[in-house]
């Protein structure tokens, strides 16, 4: 069945690439690109799946570097897939370094980021928007791959091997074009079969007609900033520059055309084939399309009088008019340098009775130095150990954070004359400042059917090989009550690549829930389910993380180095936080 399944695929395939009949929509070919000895052209970049333009010339190999361009529904390209991550694997300690491209106008920056975390690639993966690195090089099809020497030069072009082609399967390959010129430049030698044909998937050069025209400011755009970024493009929030206005966005537009188009703002980073999310940020294609629109016909006002009415924000938060806010006593001097532990703070409540949290925010005075915070609700008579802490979180923020809202007839009980822990961890910026964080709540009048309760199951024991682009630890905890899934929140540092969480039933059942396949340090994202999920008492719920502590991440303090678990930002976690419900007692 699967070598049938392939065959029609492949068959497909070729219907795409030899058509019965030339047509003017027929996609534009490619001249040659580079000839064979060529440099590397010397502005050639694409984006890394967070977002991040890198260069070429800083992702080569000390001996060679492979370009092997993909596509997401390429039959071929998936096919050769596992053969790409073994020869990486197999040529990695000799100084070869392989980088996946994918250039279909088609493929977005989430879509790609999900296709290679399915596919467990250990290497870099770009995205070449405008396909300007596919036309530089010659390529027009997938799988071919590119392989330049460690001076930078074109040494190969062409197929992997000649085991697959559209119309045919062998049963081994009979000529290993790409692992015959690595080992020819591995050993100082010239490439004797230096170019080869590609057959496979034909790139897709022209992008989605959204077919809209006529677009405006007032009516089409202001409505979509309000409802998806003005909570953080907003005087004194997050964001780098604010949207409220016209002329905030207009003197922006192209930017702000780019970002969306790519799929990088709003950050969301779930995959949209596991879960819906009640605070889903990301914009749907009408939305893309309405602003790009906007931007390619002269980004033009419109009239005044189809604007929406601005909304009316509540200082520091997203929440609107909350019922409380709190603050720690005194602010916290943060030193210019040096590396902080963490500070904890307790305030005691005055609300002279038990209150139900609907609602809960965390705002930072100077989100510039602080990396995280956490309150902890400590009842009368109970410690502080780490115990009681973790079992008893009410609310974090993290960059990215926006307002945490329970579903309806489920809230977190603070009890009457109960402490409020706040742990609060700095990272000095080089200039020596204050923070003073605020919380804002909103109670329930009654008290709720369910009691919310939002803890962690963390992995104390990982330990991240040096060195190691794709390293895997997997963690898991049982419910012992029957209870409903709420929220799920991923935590990891600087090195950490990917997180999937998945939930065994009691009855054998497995679903992942969330996949995050391109975890982004900066926006660290808690997913609240559209609809709570039933969790009976026996379900397990695994997490699976992965780390990049190769060279490769951008962000990787110290790649030689293993990591453990540790506090501090240039060490990791394996934080796998959840919330949720069960009956009130």
């Amino acid at each position: 069945m699967t070598d049938l399944r392939t065959r029609l695929l492949l068959g497909l395939c070729a219907l795409t690439l030899f058509p019965l009949a030339a047509t003017a929509s027929m996609p534009r070919a490619v001249d040659d690109g580079l000839t064979m000895g060529a440099p590397m052209p010397r502005r050639a970049s694409a984006r890394d799946l967070r977002g991040n333009q890198r260069a070429l010339r800083e992702l080569t190999g000390e001996k060679a570097t492979v370009l092997a361009f993909l596509g997401i529904d390429c039959p071929l390209a998936n096919l050769y897939t596992p053969r790409l991550i073994s020869l990486e694997a197999r040529y990695r300690e000799q100084g070869v370094r392989f980088l996946a491209i994918y250039s279909n106008e088609t493929e977005t920056l989430p879509a790609v980021a999900a296709h290679t975390h399915d596919k467990g690639m250990p290497f870099v993966v770009l995205r070449d928007f405008g396909q300007r690195l596919a036309d530089q090089l010659g390529v027009d099809r997938t799988p071919e791959v590119v392989v330049f020497d460690n001076t930078g030069h074109l040494r190969y072009r062409g197929r992997i091997d000649d085991q697959y082609s559209v119309a045919s399967r062998k049963a081994a390959a009979s000529n290993d074009d790409l692992a015959n010129a690595l080992n020819e430049l591995v050993a100082g030698k010239r490439v004797t079969v230096a170019e080869t044909v590609c057959d496979g998937c034909l790139l897709q050069r022209t992008p989605l007609d959204p077919g809209m025209e006529g677009i405006t400011f007032s009516r089409d755009v202001e409505p979509i900033l309000q409802e998806r970024c003005q909570a953080c493009h907003r005087p004194g929030q997050i964001g780098p520059f604010p949207l409220m206005s016209y002329k905030d966005a207009a003197s922006r537009s192209r930017m702000i055309a780019e970002v969306v188009e790519q799929r990088r703002m709003p950050p969301w980073h779930a995959d949209s084939r596991f879960g819906t999310f009640a605070n889903d940020r990301s914009l749907s294609e009408d939305e893309i399309a309405t602003i790009t629109t906007w931007v390619a016909e002269g980004a033009k006002k419109g009239s005044t009088a189809d604007a929406p009415p601005p909304v009316e924000w509540t200082e520091g938060f997203t929440m609107k008019n909350p019922d409380s806010i709190l603050s720690i006593p005194e602010p916290m001097e943060v030193p210019a340098e040096g590396v902080l532990e963490y500070q904890y703070v307790t305030t005691v409540t005055d609300y002279g009775k038990d209150v139900w949290v609907q609602g809960v925010e965390l705002s930072p005075g100077n989100p510039s130095v602080l990396h995280h915070a956490l309150v902890y609700i400590i009842p009368p008579g109970r410690s502080t150990s780490l115990f009681n802490r973790l079992s008893s979180a009410l609310v974090n923020w993290v960059p990215g954070s926006m307002a945490k809202v329970n579903p309806p007839n489920s809230a977190t009980k603070i009890p009457e004359g109960a402490s409020l822990l706040w742990e609060l961890h700095y990272t000095p910026n080089g200039t020596a400042t204050t923070d003073k964080p605020l919380m804002a709540l909103d109670f329930t009048d009654e008290p709720p059917e369910r009691e919310t309760r939002f803890t962690i199951f963390a992995d104390f024991r990982i330990n991240v090989a040096a060195n190691d682009p794709h390293h895997v630890e997997e963690h898991t905890m049982r419910f012992r009550n029957d209870a409903r899934l709420v929220s799920l929140r991923p935590h990891m540092h600087l090195r950490g690549k990917s997180w999937t969480y998945q939930v065994t039933f009691p009855d054998g059942r497995n679903e992942v829930l969330l996949s995050v396949p391109n975890w982004d340090f900066n926006w660290q994202t808690e997913y609240f389910f559209t609809e709570p999920i039933d969790v009976p008492k026996g379900t397990v719920l695994s997490s699976r993380a992965i780390w990049d502590n190769s060279a490769d991440n951008p962000l990787n303090p110290d790649p030689a180095v293993s990591v453990r678990y540790g506090r501090q930002s240039f060490e990791e976690m394996m934080n796998g936080w959840v919330k949720y419900d069960r009956v009130r007692e």
